[in-house]
């Protein structure tokens, strides 16, 4: 390197670190502390240089958020962590139901109205109206920007990321981890919005309609020069995936990025209590017009990251996170029709079809109405003044109906007999309820088109539903991919994806050789799925992931899903009656059970457990069968005392029918025993409970054998919990290797508990197992357990 490079770089590293020193003091702690032409004096000569000297020019150099070479396309990201959405609280009672459930959580006591008990930490601040981003930093430098995508998957957005200017190419100071993944988002002010759109219009381009769509719109186009010239500002809100150490509290660990040069909100706060959480949330609230961007509520967070990760996620979101939203904004208009659509599983919807009107900046032209239930509440007729809003400030809902405003010839609104879509009868669905013994029937909120897969729009959205990255994760057959294989004839159920071949596809639009070959390969590879991927996949109607993984888990074959009467699957978590008469109908149709059987004809083999789950095979017994039938006056310890007495379903119907034995029985009152022997002098109840009792029997269950079941597990009749953040598997893991061994995982510790896995972080219920002589182990020994007992 000659002298005069080596000057060069000298002042190059000079210019960059004051300018970054500069944008530090600008962007993070709103001091600027040199006027704006000092700092375009600087810049400008950083430039200069690096354009004399292109070989010392670096990716975390303050000139290299201009942008560069456009993109064909965005590559994707897989979130390590995935980036999970928050539940919604829109009334003060949902917040304080939140605390209430997190206090549960942690075993503190649950605050009254009065302010009793043990209160919270939360940090506090708005929720920006914006885009999340992902931003990765490796030994302190920006190497990565992400999307969230769907929340496991999204766009590699690393150029466009770049040129914001308050996202720090570099981190600034000493002691951040080696791996940052930081995260938080990117919006646009207000001023900047406003500015934004003067130029758009003056240059004849588009304008948008608020400043969340400007800013999404801004970060993902594929030149990162339109995106640098976009006024885009970020706001951290957490972390992801991170290798090195943090502050142990979430408030302490944001403010510890920001001493690294990472934006956070000015706004944020620590609360103790909810009552103090309610309070920022009001005056938040109070100056939401004020404040130099837009936001559309408050997210609350628990701070000790100790507790969150003790607290952990459901589905799909954190039970230690929660965004309380602002009142929806309103306006009126008029209803000019209601049209209806049909979804995959024939659902036949109304949608509103309204005179545009602005709500919140948005210009919106259609609102749902859920279902024909909704429109009978409403009282809606066409031609109708309604009240729309934007319900958590996205989905645009008819509210109320003006009816002092209501024209001489509205028309009401009427379901179609007939499909829109391919004619076939539309059917209201009917609810079977079983109370006390008697069933009943009720119709039900949706109208269903019958035509099944003969229907195209049912076909089609099935078919979207099957491919999808969740489901059979087919990649390459997009919407319109689908939409061209069913108009072409070349598919009429998912089954016919794996009859595809090379001829029939490669002339379709935008399939060549390549492409063709891909996505045969991908159909190839989609033959082997999990049993709940497989399930899900199918599209019975109100089961989502969740209830999948809960079929596969609990019956664990394919065959078992099938034959699973009503009643024996609501033994299984979270499914109700009318989920489990959805679950039964499905797989009682002909065309449905045809399609299953075509799908494995054609090589498809859910991937199965084979045996029952062990938690739900020790929940089977006969005191539980009794309990399921609903007989009048007869509840949990009255089915209990008549299963000890009798000993056998068998005994049971015999007992019901001989008065003068089960008039002296202990355990029944007189009612209980009258609502037994009717129960069982109706034929139809013998017959169900006899069905019942036969297909547990034929999966493997009878009372006969339940305790040897049971008693066969190691842990069987022990109550475990786990706390902590465990480090070598994750909870549910661990959670599922006990259960198999015939453990329950309980939430709580109490005086039953048998044993307690403690991780790094556990809290109360560490110190409550000490207090009350639990035995404790720490996660190496819990895993020397499990391998004790054959378990990796």
């Amino acid at each position: 390197m000659t002298e005069a490079t080596t000057q060069a770089a000298e002042r190059i590293a000079e210019l960059r670190n004051q300018l970054d020193a500069h944008n530090y003091r600008y962007y993070v702690l709103d001091e600027p502390s040199v006027p704006d032409a000092e700092y375009d004096r600087l810049f400008n000569e950083l430039k200069a240089l690096e354009g004399q000297y292109p070989q010392l020019i670096t990716p975390d150099s303050p000139t290299q958020r201009v942008g560069g070479t456009a993109l064909s396309a965005f590559g994707s990201v897989r979130h390590e962590v995935p980036m999970l959405s928050l539940g919604n609280a829109f009334e003060d009672a949902d917040l304080r139901e939140f605390d209430r459930r997190v206090s549960e959580g942690l075993d503190l006591p649950v605050n009254d109205l009065f302010g009793a008990g043990a209160a919270v930490e939360y940090s506090c601040e708005p929720k920006l109206d914006g885009l999340a981003v992902s931003l990765l930093y490796e030994s302190g430098v920006l190497v990565r920007g992400a999307t969230r995508g769907d929340g496991s998957t999204g766009e590699d957005i690393s150029a466009n990321v770049r040129t914001v200017r308050n996202i720090p190419l570099k981190l600034q100071g000493t002691g951040w981890p080696a791996v940052l993944e930081v995260r938080g988002e990117v919006f646009m002010s207000k001023a900047g919005f406003e500015a934004l759109n003067v130029r758009q219009a003056e240059s004849g381009g588009k304008t948008f309609a608020n400043p969340r769509n400007a800013a999404a719109g801004s970060l993902r186009q594929l030149d990162p020069k339109i995106t640098a010239s976009r006024p885009l500002e970020f706001c951290c809100y957490g972390v992801g995936c991170v290798q090195g150490e943090l502050p142990d509290s979430q408030v302490g660990m944001l403010q510890a990025l920001k001493g690294w040069g990472v934006p956070i909100s000015r706004e944020l706060k620590l609360a103790r209590g909810v009552e103090e959480c309610l309070a920022y949330y009001r005056d938040i609230g109070e100056r939401r017009s004020t404040l130099a961007y837009e936001i559309d509520g408050v997210v609350f967070k628990v701070n000790s990251l100790a507790s969150q990760r003790e607290l952990g996620f459901r589905a799909r979101e954190p039970r230690w996170a929660i965004a309380h939203k602002f009142p929806a904004s309103e306006e009126l208009t008029e209803l000019l029709d209601v049209e209806f659509q049909v979804g995959r599983t024939g659902a036949v919807t109304p949608v509103a079809r309204l005179k545009p009107v602005k709500v919140a900046g948005v210009t919106v032209s259609n609102a749902t109405l859920h279902n024909m239930d909704e429109v009978a509440r409403l009282g809606l007729m066409i031609g109708d003044t309604v009240i729309i809003r934007r319900a958590g400030d996205v989905i645009p809902q008819v509210m109320q109906v003006v009816t002092e405003r209501r024209p001489a010839d509205a028309r009401p609104v009427l379901i179609p007999e007939q499909c829109p879509v391919c004619g076939s009868q539309v059917e209201r669905t009917q609810l079977v309820k079983r109370s006390k013994g008697k069933e009943t029937l009720s119709e039900g909120a949706v109208y269903r088109c019958v035509g099944r897969l003969a229907c195209g729009a049912q076909l089609k959205q099935a078919i979207i539903h099957f491919v999808s990255r969740r489901a059979m994760d087919i990649e390459g057959l997009g919407e319109k991919s689908v939409e061209q294989l069913v108009d072409e004839g070349l598919v009429g159920s998912p089954a016919d994806l794996y009859t595809l071949q090379f001829e029939q596809i490669v002339g379709l639009e935008g399939f060549a050789e390549l492409s063709s070959n891909n996505l045969l390969a991908a159909i190839a590879d989609s033959k082997r799925p999990s049993l709940a991927r497989f399930v899900y996949a199918l599209g019975i109607p109100d089961v989502g992931e969740e209830t999948a993984k809960t079929l596969a888990r609990s019956l664990g074959s394919l065959a078992r899903i099938q034959r699973a009467l009503p009643e024996v699957l609501t033994w299984l978590p979270d499914i109700g009656a009318e989920v489990a008469y959805e679950i039964h109908n499905f797989f009682d149709d002909d065309h449905n059970r045809t399609v299953i059987a075509l799908l494995l004809e054609r090589g498809v083999e859910p991937q199965e457990e084979g045996e029952l789950h062990a938690e739900f095979a020790a929940s089977v017994t006969l005191a539980a069968l009794l309990a399921k039938l609903d007989i009048a006056f007869i509840a949990a310890t009255g089915a209990k005392n008549l299963a000890e007495k009798a000993g056998s379903l068998d005994a049971v119907i015999a007992l019901s029918q001989d008065w003068l034995e089960l008039s002296v029985m202990k355990g029944l009152n007189e009612k209980a025993k009258q609502s037994l022997r009717e129960f069982f002098a109706n034929p139809q109840n013998t017959e169900r409970a006899r069905a019942m009792e036969a297909q547990l029997a034929e999966f493997g269950m009878h009372w006969a054998s339940e305790k040897k079941v049971v008693e066969g597990l190691p842990l069987a009749g022990q109550t475990w919990v786990l706390t902590g953040a465990l480090e070598i598997m994750s909870r549910d893991v661990a959670k599922e290797k006990l259960e198999g061994l015939g453990a329950k995982v309980a939430g709580s510790v109490s005086v039953k508990t048998t044993c307690v896995v403690a991780g790094p972080g556990a809290g109360s219920k560490l110190a409550k197992a000490s207090e009350l002589g639990v035995r404790v182990l720490d996660e190496v020994e819990f895993v020397s357990m499990l391998a004790g007992h054959g378990i990796q």
